[in-house]
């Protein structure tokens, strides 16, 4: 009541201030001429203060930027994403194994894991290791938490709006791309004695007017959740979804051809400016294989270097020759290769396909359809940056980061794609290695491994990070224990990395100081107005696919069929159990065709069985003993020869019990590649 009585000597100020008559007149026509100008005035407050409610910023402004693609050439001066993590500081690997870093300090209520000044935004939060205690959200110093959720269901979609799949998990990572606004600050309290890993990104709002998160608060902010949650979960992304903004009225350009070894084709050329915002490029099976010789290549506005200049299969997101990626910005649906970027010019613009030709090789011709969409919307040089991809592969030195970026300028960065092959047979060590990002002079990420920069976790663990699987904005690009490789994506919508003079973005290889030998490629995606200067001239040798020469089963992976009176059990490594007789066959995947020497790691145990080892109808070993007085390891034990194929891709273990011995354990299996030109001794 007392608001009320204010506005309305509020308003009886602005009447006088204004020459509207006074309530002293006594007369009808005087008094309706007042109530007129004060209802209007009313109505003009209203309306005012309904545009202000309008223009405010909220959580939903955010959200749509997950779908809104047409946006991502444009500059956010001075908005800087940086982020809460459990790293080790020390520069080890207890990156939340023992919840060491996983918090910034203790309160009556929890753990205090993340703290941040506004306006702003929680753009994104990741863990591999959920649980049911609660997570509170204080919101502009308030007392009480605005939001109080269980860890467990910011990615369980059973609390709107936390719905899948915006938030959700697969590839042993646990994701939440909701966003979360706040005007002054935010704090995240977990209700618990320990967390281990976590990741929080927070991005400022400079200039905006936030509103602090409110849920949906009606109809129109539910429809826009259903209809990113819709696009997200479209296995079959379509370029129309994203033809909205500058990126609208986009018309389709299509061309086919043939292209020989030594020859290139300008598929698309423009003398005007404009904005490329699809291509579309269907050439079979030529882009797989381990001989990645069509370059992909781009050039705007007559520039000196290429804006795009990869392999196509890497830029497209293939994995070690095969096809990997199906994300809603780039990938690989049937034979199609697509990427809906955005790539906007001023004046100018040409893509082509170089097929190069290697030394001393015969290469087939190859058939093309390429489908361009663009339109006539330049770029906006205040506003907007253009397009640039960098590829990169390199033997990483011992020592150092592997770069995906280094660059000065304006701009932002929107993706990494990532093929990551060790050189030293054995677990994956090498994707234990951190994520860090430097923007303008200022350490702002710091991850905590590999996988886990891509939203996954766990690897080498079943139903985890343990195969190719493709999500909206990131996924894992393939995992082979037997070839030591892996690879992942991501692309940064809402959580794009803006920098205003400089950006150094790289990863670590191996657990601690980059101590692991590495193979890597990478593509680094971003908008700017100056070229970059990295990147790596794809020679040969470094078109070539790497395939290293020993394989190594771990057994958590092996696919194992039993037969017989036998019973399997994981504990270490498989143990194999029989009274009597029987056999398990273990099949070789993933390892390419040839001769191998195959060696067996198992354990000498007291109540150890006997053993023999055949590839189908060929006996590889004789009746092997693995009674020992005491448990001990045997490792590199040789048990034959082989030639792998499609049809012969499996080892079978015969198991017999002995005087009450029942129990093989077998550890490892290694191949070793075999040169069939040199002379071969037996061990």
């Amino acid at each position: 009541m007392r608001k009320s009585r204010e506005n309305f000597v509020s308003l009886q100020n602005n009447c006088k201030t204004r020459n509207i008559p006074e309530t002293t007149q006594t007369n009808e026509e005087d008094m309706h001429t007042l109530l007129r100008h004060i209802l209007a005035w009313q109505a003009v407050i209203i309306l005012s203060a309904a545009q202000a409610v309008a223009q405010a910023y909220r959580w939903t402004d955010e959200l749509q930027l997950l779908t809104r693609i047409d946006k991502l050439p444009e500059y956010r001066t001075a908005s800087y994403v940086e982020q809460f993590s459990s790293y080790d500081r020390t520069g080890g690997n207890d990156d939340g194994f023992n919840g060491t870093y996983s918090f910034l300090r203790k309160e009556a209520g929890g753990l205090v894991i993340a703290e941040t000044e506004g306006p702003g935004v929680i753009c994104r939060m990741w863990t591999p290791t959920p649980n049911d205690n609660l997570l509170h959200f204080y919101f502009d110093g308030e007392a009480q938490p605005r939001l109080s959720i269980r860890f467990s269901d910011l990615f369980s979609g059973k609390v709107a709006p936390f719905l899948k799949p915006v938030c959700g998990n697969e590839v042993g990572g646990y994701y939440c791309y909701l966003p979360l606004t706040y005007r002054k600050s935010c704090k995240i309290v977990y209700e618990g004695e320990k967390l281990e890993f976590i990741q929080i990104e927070y991005r400022n709002l400079p200039g905006k007017d936030v509103r602090t998160f409110d849920g949906i608060t009606g109809e129109a902010d539910r429809a826009l959740l259903d209809s990113v949650c819709r696009t997200w979960a479209d296995i079959r992304p379509k370029m129309q979804t994203y033809l909205t903004g500058l990126s609208a009225g986009a018309q389709a350009e299509e061309t086919r051809f043939t292209l020989n070894p030594g020859e290139e084709h300008t598929f698309f050329s423009a003398e005007q400016a404009g904005r490329i915002t699809g291509i579309e490029i269907d050439a079979g099976a030529a882009l797989e294989g381990l001989h990645k010789d069509l370059i992909l290549s781009a050039r705007w506005d007559g520039q000196t270097a290429d804006a795009i200049h990869a392999p196509a299969a890497d830029f497209f997101g293939y994995a070690f020759g095969k096809a990997a990626m199906r994300s809603i910005v780039m990938g690989r649906q049937g034979t199609t290769n697509y990427c809906f970027l955005p790539m906007p010019f001023d004046r100018s613009a040409t893509l082509k396909l170089v097929y190069l030709q290697r030394e001393g090789s015969t290469q087939p011709p190859i058939s093309v359809k390429a489908k361009v969409y663009y339109n006539r919307n330049g770029r906006n040089k205040r506003t907007e940056g253009r397009f640039y991809a960098v590829w990169n592969r390199q033997e990483t030195p011992l020592g150092e980061f592997h770069r995906f970026l280094s660059h000065k300028g304006k701009g932002h960065y929107v993706g990494t794609i990532h093929e990551a092959q060790g050189l030293r047979a054995g677990m994956t060590l090498f994707f234990e290695g951190d994520d860090s990002t430097y923007v303008d002079g200022k350490m702002r990420l710091h991850g905590t491994g590999s996988e886990d920069y891509y939203n996954g976790g766990w690897y080498a663990l079943l139903d985890r990070w343990d195969r190719g699987n493709s999500l909206p904005v990131h996924g894992c690009l393939d995992y082979s224990l037997p070839m030591g490789r892996t690879g992942g994506y991501r692309f940064f919508l809402n959580d794009k990395m803006s920098f205003e003079k400089e950006i150094y973005h790289a990863i670590e290889h191996g657990p601690e100081h980059n101590n692991f030998p590495v193979d890597y490629t990478s593509m680094a995606f971003l908008y700017s107005d100056t070229p970059p200067a990295d990147g790596t001239e794809p020679t040969e040798d470094l078109r070539t696919v790497y395939l290293p020469s020993t394989h190594i089963y771990f057994p958590q992976l092996m696919k194992l069929t039993p037969d017989g009176d036998i019973t399997i059990r994981f504990n270490r490594g498989i143990r194999m159990n029989t009274q009597s007789t029987g056999r398990v066959r273990i099949m070789l995947d993933d390892v390419p065709e040839g001769t191998y020497r195959v060696t067996l790691n198992y354990f000498g145990k007291p109540n150890g069985a006997d053993f023999c080892v055949w590839q189908r109808q060929k006996q590889l070993s004789e009746w092997v003993s693995t009674k020992s007085e005491a448990e001990h390891p045997k490792d590199n034990i040789y048990v034959g020869q082989i030639e792998l194929t499609e049809q012969t891709n499996s080892l079978t273990f015969h198991v017999r019990s002995s005087n009450e011995n029942s129990e093989f354990e077998l550890n490892l299996i290694t191949l070793e590649r075999i040169n069939t030109n040199e002379p071969q001794d037996e061990p």
